[in-house]
């Protein structure tokens, strides 16, 4: 079992030594979280809470994902990243494929990009973009990206994005992976469809256990089931032997640690996360890594 810290919420300017701190407590990477802005009022739609409540306070940090991941690369040499989740939909296509393949070839083929298809309507209002067609969107995009990524000459004609014979630069090596979110069967559909991954939003044992074997099937169906595929499955339970090792039977490659404001409290000084992430990695991962 591989194990990754959940950077949601993290003071921005720790994140560079948390990165060096996680990377020798034997972490298999970490994740960092994704919203452009912040609007005052929300509907409360989360769709993973009871009462629709994301969760967040108003002065919580959003640092671009992409540059952190690329400054935390400089600073490490094994460990991996990935979003959880960035919400492809609400951006332009051409300007993410820019940025994840430049941290992509920065951190050295590090990088995975778990992508989701957004809640929160009122950023897509802000951005101008119709919240009603993101499914859509959100397909085609992730076709655009893998054309740019080749560092070929491409061109894409689609309903939602067209571009002429172009090229970007640089781009990565290796194709970088898509993981995708959500639980709804529109995602798992999108996730075994078109996705090199799942990533989840954290569920019990049972919960992932039945969206596992709803992927593997949609996958044997899209003629798939052969090709690598990531299960990356944060739990809504404290983690033991037993969770372990369901998650390992029903083909889960990863878990997570929640988030510091989880587990530590909100604002927590740099000490305090370290201090954690040695107690979770002689608690954890030299038992069940």
């Amino acid at each position: 079992m591989k194990f990754w810290q959940a950077l949601s919420f993290v003071e921005t300017d720790q994140l560079v030594e948390i990165a060096r701190c996680a990377e020798a407590c034997r972490f298999e990477g970490v994740l960092v979280s994704n919203h452009l802005v912040q609007p005052e009022k929300i509907e409360p739609a989360y769709p993973y809470s009871a009462t629709g409540d994301p969760g967040f306070a108003s002065d919580t940090p959003w640092p671009e994902p992409f540059a952190s991941i690329a400054a935390m690369a400089t600073a490490t040499t094994r460990l991996r990243f990935a979003t959880l989740v960035f919400i492809l939909p609400l951006y332009d296509p051409l300007e993410v494929a820019k940025s994840v393949s430049t941290a992509a070839v920065l951190s050295g083929n590090r990088l995975a990009l778990g992508a989701g298809a957004g809640w929160m309507k009122e950023e897509f209002d802000i951005q101008g973009v119709d919240f009603r067609t993101r499914g859509r969107r959100f397909d085609e995009q992730i076709e655009v990206l893998r054309k740019l990524w080749s560092g070929e000459v491409v061109e894409h004609h689609g309903a939602f994005f067209d571009f002429p014979r172009l090229r970007m630069l640089p781009a990565p090596s290796r194709p970088v992976p898509i993981w995708i979110g959500g639980i709804s069967d529109a995602a798992l559909r999108r996730a075994a469809r078109l996705g090199d991954g799942w990533i989840g939003s954290g569920q019990t044992p049972a919960e992932v256990e039945k969206i596992a074997t709803r992927l593997h099937a949609l996958r044997r169906e899209a003629g798939r089931a052969a090709e690598p595929f990531e299960i990356i499955a944060p739990l809504s339970i404290p983690l033991d032997a037993d969770a372990c090792r369901r998650l390992e039977d029903c083909g889960v490659s990863g878990t997570v640690s929640y988030p510091f404001s989880y587990t530590i409290g909100p604002h927590s000084t740099l000490a305090r996360k370290r201090d954690y992430l040695e107690r979770f990695a002689n608690d954890v991962i030299a038992r069940f890594g």
